[in-house]
């Protein structure tokens, strides 16, 4: 008897054996034969249908690689079985090892029930094994892949929530604490009372970073509200503000040229908010922080419509190593010497530059890094003058 035809013919003994290894996992040892089971009929039915079916050398080289490619009726059902495997499995707490290991047994019993009914082995057996193989492979990539996804979301999605449940009571401690300011006397307690204004207000930044990552993660384009901005306005009084609460380090701004343009003021404020902090942190104590913007025209024949707007934060000190370069916008990602670990500032977990990053892209614009011992480390941002808001998003959905 072919492979396929066995599996077909022999589904209740070979379920009989998945089911038994998943409830040896530590969350099935409670589960119903039903919840065991899960998809695992539809995953052998949809394999054995796509063994019987005729594939090209194209389609067995897709479907070798994980990326299913059979154009089938078979093939579309395996994958959309192991696709609802993968995420039935999440929710009912099996591990993404669980998961590969379950295929792992169900090829191992596939195979010795096969082997244990054959008489003697036919001409067609290796090909069949290997059809079996391909099946197998392309549903569990379909299945790891669906866990994956699921268990990003359900990670967002908990970011999303407690990030919104933390602002209120943050907002209702910050606002407190200013009343209680105004009518407080005593130096001691005014020195308490800033020390929760402060550390209170990292919190919130803290908040307000999970949020833009969480809404980010889930695929939401980054909120925008437009409007006229004048950026050398704009990053006079960020700069300004940096040198109240660094008054020892050199920061310097230039503006050159026509900065006005219609943009997000709070998202541009953030960008280069998040682009001087990380200088101050990681950049040399001792020397200057620089911080320019300019207005750049398009050249003839670009194709650009509109002049672009450039902004530059540099920063003298140790370079970014060249291998960390490429994942320094990521997010979680941080590189960090002991000097600027010393000067980190409370309520940072590693998402500024990714924030910056998402706020550029959704601007239109880019984002470049380059770092070297000789000339220091340098930020620059491109954002076009004006954008259209086709498909874009011009109303904050998170709150």
């Amino acid at each position: 008897m072919r492979l396929a035809e066995f599996i077909l013919a022999n589904m209740e003994p070979i379920l009989a054996e998945w089911e038994a290894f998943a409830r040896s996992l530590l969350p099935g040892a409670n589960m119903t034969i039903a919840a065991l089971r899960d998809d695992a009929g539809s995953i052998l039915r949809a394999t054995a249908r796509d063994m019987q079916n005729r594939q090209s050398f194209q389609q067995q080289e897709s479907k070798s690689k994980g990326d299913g490619g059979a154009d089938t009726i078979a093939s579309d059902l395996l994958d959309n079985a192991s696709d609802l495997h993968g995420v039935e499995r999440v929710g009912s707490g099996f591990h993404i090892t669980d998961v590969v290991s379950e295929y792992r047994a169900l090829r191992a019993s596939v195979l010795r029930l096969w082997r244990e009914s054959l008489p003697r082995p036919g001409l067609n057996d290796i090909d069949d094994i290997t059809r079996f193989d391909e099946s197998l492979d392309q549903s569990l990539a379909s299945g790891v892949a669906s866990y994956a996804k699921r268990i990003d979301e359900s990670r967002q999605m908990f970011l999303a929530i407690l990030s919104h449940d933390l602002r209120s009571p943050l907002s209702c401690i910050r606002m407190a604490t200013d009343i209680v300011s105004l009518d407080n006397k005593d130096p001691d307690v005014a020195q308490l009372l800033s020390m929760i204004k402060s550390n209170t207000d990292a919190m919130m930044q803290l908040v307000s970073d999970l949020i833009d990552f969480s809404s980010s993660g889930l695929g939401l384009a980054m909120p925008l509200n437009r409007g006229p901005v004048n950026l050398s306005e704009l990053c006079h009084e960020v700069i300004e503000s940096f040198r109240t609460s660094h008054p020892s380090r050199e920061l310097r701004f230039r503006s050159d040229g026509d900065v006005n343009g219609v943009w997000d003021a709070g998202r541009i404020r953030q960008v280069v908010s998040n682009l001087m902090g990380n200088a101050i942190q990681h950049g040399s104590p001792d020397g200057p922080i620089d911080l320019s913007v300019t207005s750049k025209r398009a050249s003839e024949g670009s194709g650009l419509q509109e002049s672009t707007v450039v902004v530059s934060v540099h920063n003298d000190g140790a370079p970014i190593p060249q291998d960390l370069l490429p994942t320094i916008f990521d997010p979680l990602k941080r590189y960090a010497t002991p000097e600027s670990i010393l000067q980190r500032n409370p309520g940072s977990i590693g998402l500024g530059l990714y924030i910056v990053r998402e706020i550029v892209v959704a601007k239109g614009g880019t984002l470049e890094v380059t770092s070297t011992s000789e000339k220091g480390t340098t930020f620059t941002v491109c954002i076009p003058r004006s954008l259209a808001v086709e498909g874009e998003i011009e109303t904050n959905q998170v709150q």
